[in-house]
């Protein structure tokens, strides 16, 4: 007689919309591949509020991912926070303790990591980097870069203490940045039409632009950056880096 098979470990990502994303399917082709009895599962929460229950729901849940729009604010309903995460002021991994019969979740973050590595693996001659957008992404990739001696400027929508507007990318600005990493959700799918408002004809090939959007796989940035001779890169590189290193805090 058999003995009942073990139930498996479940892990999951919660954001909304989640259309967009390919971290089922990444951990799907990793537990297949390394023999890992656990399944990973898409909760779409337009309120993150209830995270919590997520987690009370689910006793057999190891570990969640957390994406847009919900890296900021998840963090006042976790027990703790890990330096890097508490440091970026953005979460997107969290891990359960069960221990003693008490539910406490801890926030990560694993954006910083997943970014550092793709960057480091394809160019290291970057000095300055204007960073598109000012969320729980951005946070993540200002930290990384600064960590990696690369100076940062912030652009938003609008100019605001430490931050510029669009408006100011002038051609010396353009000059002086050859690296320009978008954190929006401009042109993820299925709005795949939208693009940052940046002075593409100012782009040159000393410049690489990178979309941390994966879906679709080159974004109208992307293209609008290549048509001028810029280098351009998605953000599934960094998907897959800070999914190794969420899998490292849960295991």
């Amino acid at each position: 007689m058999k003995s009942p098979a073990a139930t498996p470990h479940l892990y999951g990502l919660v954001g909304h919309p989640l259309g967009h994303s390919f971290s089922a399917a990444y951990f799907a082709d990793k537990f297949a591949a390394e023999g890992i009895n656990a399944r990973y599962v898409n909760f779409d929460m337009e309120d993150i509020g209830g995270i919590r229950a997520l987690f009370e729901a689910h006793p057999e849940l190891r570990g969640l991912n957390v994406t847009i729009p919900h890296k900021q604010a998840v963090i006042p309903l976790l027990d703790s926070l890990h330096d890097d995460a508490a440091r970026i002021g953005a979460v997107n991994v969290v891990k359960p303790d069960r221990a003693g019969g008490t539910l406490r979740l801890t926030g990560f973050n694993t954006d910083h990591a997943g970014f550092a590595r793709s960057l480091s693996a394809v160019n290291k001659a970057h000095r300055a980097a204007l960073v598109l957008g000012t969320g729980g992404a951005s946070k993540a990739v200002v930290f990384a870069l600064r960590n990696m001696g690369i100076a940062v400027t912030l652009v938003s929508r609008t100019a605001a203490a430490g931050r510029i507007g669009y408006d100011d990318l002038t051609a010396e600005v353009m000059a002086a940045h050859t690296l320009i990493v978008n954190t929006t959700p401009l042109g993820m799918y299925p709005k795949t039409d939208a693009c940052p408002a940046i002075p593409y004809a100012l782009l040159t090939e000393r410049h690489l632009l990178y979309d941390l959007v994966y879906n679709p796989e080159e974004t109208l940035f992307m293209r609008r950056g290549r048509d001028h001779g810029a280098q351009v890169m998605n953000g599934l590189a960094m998907l897959h880096g800070q999914a190794e290193a969420a899998w490292e805090i849960w295991g």
